[in-house]
């Protein structure tokens, strides 16, 4: 139900429905991806067709995609950061992109309300190696949001050259471990592609509806899913023994489990997210005016559920009343029986604290 709502409310920002007015189509709009830095080298498969650098044409449903060519050498303590800075990545990328927009158009970030805005709904899905990364439709409207036209500079080409900027310039400063000092950024792989209101043509171009059904997709894809991690919190560390799980998820969930245990970094709360390796950000965000929210499809919902069940109940006689229980007293204290098996119970005088045998 969850991904159907998500479906519907990605949808309705791209061609309206569900109180999203039907103009909101000719917007430019975009569907990004962003990825994580490098950690260290992985066992993949590359699109050109050639071996993974260890020499093996890796099945796409292998175990060892994801995990590092050499566990010694992953950083590991790198990976759980970012995981656990990627929603703050993403605020700051957002107010990067606004003001990269406004700089392509020749207006000041004040100016720029007053002309355009920038909508956008995400999700956050997980890639095999255990690090976050987000899927983003990102649109331009008038100054009033989706009911309003974009001005005529609005373009999908200008759009795409303002995300590129900002994805490049977005830094947010992290933790210094054992005079360490982490800066967190996005990865260099970074995909825009222009959204089409047509159908797919020969596989180039993105629809609405491809779109939406690809993000909904991942909107209940958790950690346990992508990397075999776990989908409950844990309670004590000793629990990682004796969990069935691969050991590239098992150090991800230790690294966080132990980087919780600084005072430092208590703000993170690591370890109450260890299970999904340090993220704790909510996995669908959207702007304030991409669209509809996913309380009112619910409500929708309700209300739809209700007028159904009237109308497939008969008409009733307001005037009389329907007995639907009857309820008798039955007493207060213990019946007979019940009194003298607890006093059975009581222990003998002077035996107080003796265990029961």
């Amino acid at each position: 139900m969850y991904r159907r709502d998500t479906f519907h409310l990605i949808t309705s920002g791209m061609r309206g429905g569900k109180g999203i007015p039907d103009q909101v189509a000719a917007h430019p709009r975009v569907f990004a991806t962003f990825t994580a830095p490098s950690f260290g080298p992985v066992h993949n498969r590359p699109s050109s067709g050639r071996p993974c650098r260890c020499g093996v044409h890796h099945d796409q449903d292998d175990d060892a995609l994801g995990t590092p060519l050499n566990p010694d050498t992953y950083d590991y303590e790198a990976a759980v950061l970012w995981n656990a800075h990627a929603g703050a990545l993403w605020r700051r990328f957002s107010t990067y992109l606004r003001r990269e927009t406004a700089k392509r158009a020749g207006l000041s970030q004040r100016r720029f309300r007053d002309h355009a805005r920038v909508s956008f709904a995400k999700v956050a899905e997980y890639q095999k190696r255990g690090a976050v990364h987000f899927h983003a439709v990102i649109r331009i409207d008038g100054p009033n949001g989706g009911d309003t036209a974009p001005p005529p500079w609005a373009t999908a080409e200008l759009l795409t050259d303002a995300i590129r900027a900002a994805a490049r310039k977005v830094r947010v400063d992290g933790p210094t471990i054992d005079d360490r000092t982490h800066t967190l950024t996005f990865g260099r792989q970074l995909d825009v592609r222009t959204i089409k209101s047509a159908d797919f043509n020969d596989g180039q171009e993105l629809t609405e509806r491809a779109v939406a059904a690809y993000i909904a997709k991942y909107a209940t894809k958790g950690a346990e899913t992508a990397t075999g991690a776990l989908d409950r919190p844990l309670k004590f560390a000793a629990e990682l023994a004796q969990l069935d799980i691969s050991d590239h998820a098992r150090r991800l969930i230790r690294t966080t489990w132990d980087l919780g245990a600084r005072k430092s970094l208590e703000h993170l709360r690591l370890r109450a997210w260890a299970h999904m390796l340090g993220f704790r950000g909510h996995f669908s965000t959207k702007s304030r005016r991409y669209s509809t929210t996913l309380g009112a499809l619910r409500n929708a919902r309700a209300e739809w559920r209700r007028a159904q069940a009237a109308a497939a109940q008969p008409e009733r006689d307001t005037d009389t009343t329907y007995v639907l229980a009857h309820w008798v007293f039955a007493g207060t204290g213990l019946s007979s029986a019940e009194a003298w098996l607890a006093a059975s119970l009581e222990p003998a005088p002077g035996t107080e604290g003796e265990p029961i045998k």
